[in-house]
């Protein structure tokens, strides 16, 4: 068995920790570049503040787009977008489905059978085709119904996930005592099920949000996204597929900050999973 101060004396642990803080750099990068638009972007972001397809230049380092919009003002909006989406539908699955498996973990027999077979039926969709189910059903697209469908989408793994965990930490002898003692469920999932169970969430939580930055851009592309004046990556890669041939930067250009942030995101998960679970470092 490894020894708690060995790992955290073991050579190996900052290469995860330098995982984690590169993780954490890109991810914070946009999320600061999605704050700064709510106060200050080069220009407007629907207003026509050149000729159509501009190459780079001091005035728009990107160039403009097929409307003589600034990209690079696109770009910044399109972190907002992003990241609003992605932690909203992270939010919003992470409640319903960690209430859902919380249920499921202490429910009888019957019940967690009825539950764990729907999960399973939920999880055979792709989160992608189901987030498509729910905006279709929706009278009319928005941002926020973007969120609503990517967060019930995914709160089906969220569910299946926490019962699992659910199940494992009941089957302790700990939590057999403080039954013993009187402990209602209530205060036995505060002090004892959710502090065991949350290193583990955490990490299918930063999974989630590269997923969902994923699914909405998606949305976006194929015209299920948010409406303008949001201005998602996916939309901007929808637009720019007419010009890619003689204005390339339109498509590179959020393709890239889309890919950085997936990335940021899925480095961040590794790096939290190194943190829930110490010694998976060492079998590295």
């Amino acid at each position: 068995m490894t020894d708690a101060t060995d790992v955290a004396h073991n050579p190996e642990r900052p290469k995860g920790s330098w995982v984690f803080r590169c993780g954490l750099l890109l991810v914070g990068a946009h999320l600061f570049i999605a704050v700064l638009t709510l106060f200050w972007t080069p220009y407007d972001p629907l207003d026509l503040v050149g000729l159509r397809l501009e190459k780079p230049s001091l005035a728009h380092w990107l160039g403009t787009d097929r409307l003589g919009r600034d990209t690079l003002t696109q770009i910044m909006v399109g972190s907002r977008i992003a990241m609003i989406v992605g932690i909203g539908s992270v939010a919003l699955g992470a409640f319903i489905g960690v209430t859902i498996g919380l249920l499921a973990g202490f429910a009888t027999r019957v019940w967690d059978d009825v539950l764990a077979a729907v999960l399973d039926i939920l999880i055979a969709f792709p989160v992608l085709l189901l987030a498509m189910l729910v905006v279709a059903a929706s009278p009319q697209p928005s941002l926020w119904t973007a969120v609503l469908a990517l967060g019930i989408a995914m709160s089906a793994i969220v569910a299946r996930l926490t019962r699992i965990l659910v199940k494992r930490v009941l089957q302790n002898d700990y939590i057999t005592a403080s039954r013993c003692a009187g402990t209602g469920w209530v205060r036995l999932v505060w002090l004892h099920v959710l502090p065991n169970i949350w290193p583990f969430l955490a990490v299918n939580f930063a999974l989630q949000f590269g997923m969902a930055i994923i699914a909405e851009a998606s949305l976006s592309y194929l015209g299920l996204g948010a409406p303008l004046p949001n201005t998602s990556w996916g939309r901007l890669l929808q637009e720019a597929q007419g010009t890619v041939y003689t204005s390339p930067l339109g498509a590179i250009a959020p393709g890239v900050a889309l890919v950085l942030l997936v990335i940021g995101a899925n480095m961040f998960a590794d790096g939290l999973r190194d943190i829930a679970d110490p010694t998976r470092r060492n079998e590295r």
